[in-house]
């Protein structure tokens, strides 16, 4: 977000010495420029001013830096933290500037991107550090005017002394006070006195989004820098041979060599590289099961049946209740394969030397890329730098390093730095994939309708445990089992936006609607039921937070006007992830024939919203992921070749088929929980119980639209 004004030195010197050191930063938000700061540093010291702690520092012009340290990978955290420590601070937003923090694990915890913890984690940190600045600076003033520091207050950026009018700005006491000793213990401020947290803030890398300006992994560059590709084994494979004869003969291609199971090619261009990598022959060999979709269907069969599935959860005689049930539901579901496609395929840079790596690049778990490439490279990790970039989409897929690592065992084996860049088709089919899932349920239900016991059984490839044993319905079922069965497979998998629950909450949630139905009940006020009866009579151990679940179901029902519009199909469902809660209602309406999906309200309990823009942004996408895959998202398997390659043969979900999205928030004091991947799990059950109830069919498989529901319409 930086440029000098002038390259000139001399002019720069001059500029410098006027404004007395520091930074100066002017915001132009009309220019072609998009607002792009224009900062100017002090010549002495490139040093923004005076660092009060890991996360903040303040120069002598009143500009606070602030320092984001996690992975930004679309969810906004590179501008929530900022917001949480410019509350606590009091300081003035427009005198904020935003900077991504590189790996840095002496000054801070958890750089990471993943399962929706950065927030939670790091709410208390970030009000602290802006908290001890503001009382450090409010000691400076009260020393200053000898007053005492209770007599003083701060607002946007200033300490005031009301009873004698004065007021001092936080740059002019920057200096003074950083000699202030640190405070160990400072007050925070009342949830009801916050003037930024909650309210409608952009996104800081917006200018620079919407310009193209560098920001993401491909847009990193170094001078001296090649490009590398890689040929990578199907799943099952390994190389026989190699012919890299005519790939090497190329224009701009230095070097090809085998690393590990795969093939680079190393050059001076992106297309010419891509060209080369086209050009090698390789003769791949069998190493392991070759499998395929249609074994998998197999396999699936037989883990439902087989009677040594592990055990999760276990609640009451669920023998006895089946046998004494007046109805049975039986119901399976099925989830295929998905690969995450973020916008920016896998990509990294390194420079590897002798007794040291610069590491840079989209990482959802930089110190374990540090590390490994430590590791690998026999080097002290502090030894090894990583810059972090920010992600065009990670979804789960960055959470792995093997994109690192392969940059660095190339960088390594040509002794030069090289980025590494996967096209569309080596990301789609070179894994790390959703795992594949089925799952058996089955529901007893006794003469009044009241469910009295509860089976599950997840049988899953690659996924460990594909059941989440404590969530709801479990503790509101007074006899229930839930077991697993698990099949290792050659095919790569890993976490997947909300992990497990993406699609398990699909199939429970359109299974409870299923056996509302079938007892003659309110699909909303059977799960109500639910709730009291684990309130009032719970049995085993309850993970969840009956009040909040039922104050989603509330919302989104009070919202949606639940079972009052007679002109849509409704379709309902809620789920606990990620400690938040959300409830959803689908409206469809049926044209020529066809289930269209017209609405969703989803009513969200993540505790204080720290950004509405973002956090309204976070639940649309996460819904328009939801659907968008249930609906079409599908990858299979020939012989472990995946079939579907590239956006032309895999469908995403088309602009015009995103729905109108209603969003709510439940408003409390509750520290904040994780947003950025509670709102997926429910909207395919939404949408499956809404195309239901407009049609009477209900939806078992995912993709939807390989459906009978949908066949014939394309």
């Amino acid at each position: 977000m930086t440029k000098l004004l002038n390259h000139n030195r001399r002019n720069f010197l001059k500029l410098a010495a006027a404004t007395g050191g520091g930074l100066m930063l002017g915001f132009n938000w009309t220019e072609a420029e998009a607002a792009e700061p224009t900062v100017l540093v002090n010549a002495a010291s490139a040093a923004p001013g005076v660092d009060f702690n890991s996360y903040l520092s303040i120069n002598p012009q009143g500009i606070i830096t602030i320092l984001s340290p996690n992975p930004e990978v679309g969810q906004g955290i590179k501008t929530a933290f900022p917001i949480i420590v410019a509350e606590e601070l009091d300081a003035d937003w427009k005198n904020v500037v935003v900077e991504q923090a590189p790996l840095d694990t002496k000054k801070f915890e958890r750089q990471v991107a993943g399962g929706s913890g950065s927030i939670p984690h790091s709410w208390k940190r970030l009000r602290v550090a802006g908290a001890t600045a503001r009382h450090m600076l409010i000691d400076a003033a009260a020393k200053r005017w000898s007053v005492s520091p209770t007599d003083c207050s701060t607002q946007k950026g200033y300490v005031m002394h009301t009873a004698s009018k004065r007021k001092l700005s936080y740059g002019e006491l920057a200096n003074d006070a950083a000699t202030i000793p640190v405070p160990t213990d400072v007050k925070l401020k009342e949830i009801k006195d916050f003037s930024l947290i909650g309210q409608t803030i952009r996104n800081v890398d917006n200018p620079k989004i919407v310009t193209g300006k560098p920001l993401f992994g491909l847009d990193f560059h170094r001078e001296g820098m090649l490009i590398g590709m890689l040929q990578r084994p199907a799943f099952g494979y390994k190389i026989k041979s190699v012919d890299s004869a005519a790939a090497k003969a190329m224009p701009g291609i230095l070097h090809v060599v085998t690393i590990n199971n795969s093939v680079a090619v190393v050059g001076k261009s992106t297309w010419q590289v891509k060209k080369a990598k086209d050009a090698l022959k390789i003769e791949w060999e069998k190493d392991g099961n070759l499998e395929s979709t249609s074994d998998h269907n197999r396999i699936f069969k037989e883990m439902l049946d087989s009677p040594n599935a592990t055990v999760r959860r276990k609640d009451g005689d669920v023998e006895t209740a089946f046998k004494n049930a007046a109805k049975v539901v039986k119901a399976e579901y099925q989830c295929p394969f998905l690969p995450h496609n973020p916008l920016e395929p896998m990509n990294f840079f390194a420079h590897v030397k002798a007794d040291s790596a610069e590491l840079a690049g989209p990482s959802q778990t930089p110190e374990s890329a540090r590390n490994q490439a430590a590791k690998l490279l026999g080097l002290p990790p502090e030894k090894v730098t990583l810059e972090l970039t920010r992600m065009g989409g990670g979804f789960g897929r960055r959470l792995n390093t093997d994109f690192a690592i392969e940059a660095v065992q190339v960088s390594k084996a040509v002794n030069a730095p090289v980025k590494v860049m996967w096209t569309r088709e080596d990301d789609m089919t070179g894994g790390i994939y959703r795992p594949a899932v089925r799952y058996r349920f089955e529901a007893a239900l006794d003469d009044k309708g009241n469910m009295i016991g509860y089976k599950l059984r997840g049988a899953s490839i690659n996924a460990g445990n594909a059941t989440r044993e404590d969530n709801f319905p479990s503790g509101a079922v007074e006899n229930l089992l839930i077991d697993s069965v698990d099949h290792k497979s050659p095919i790569t998998t890993g976490p997947w936006r909300a992990p497990i629950t993406n699609f398990l909450a699909f199939a429970e949630q359109a299974f409870l609607d299923e056996v509302a139905h079938t007892a003659g009940k309110d699909p909303v006020q059977f799960r109500l039921e639910l709730l009291d009866k684990a309130k009032q009579k719970p049995t085993g151990k309850i993970t969840y937070d009956i009040d909040r679940m039922r104050g989603v179901i509330e919302l989104a029902a009070e919202k949606s006007g639940w079972g009052k519009n007679k002109n849509v199909a409704q379709g309902f469902s809620v789920y606990f992830s990620h400690r938040s809660y959300v409830a959803q209602v689908g409206e469809v309406v049926m044209e020529k024939g066809k289930p269209v999906l017209k609405k969703v309200y989803s009513a969200a309990d993540c505790g204080v919203v720290i950004n509405q823009s973002g956090a309204q942004q976070q639940v649309r996408g996460c819904i328009v992921d939801g659907i968008g895959h249930a609906m079409y998202g599908n990858i299979t398997f020939k012989d472990g070749i995946p079939d579907q390659k590239n956006f032309n043969d895999y469908k995403l979900i088309r602009m015009n088929e995103v729905p109108e999205i209603d969003v709510h928030f439940v408003k409390n004091e509750i520290d904040p929980t994780g947003l950025g991947e509670p709102s997926l799990p429910p909207a395919g059950a939404a949408v499956a119980n809404a195309i239901f109830k407009a049609t009477g069919k209900r939806l078992y498989n995912q993709p939807f639209v390989e459906t009978e529901v949908f066949k014939g319409v394309s």
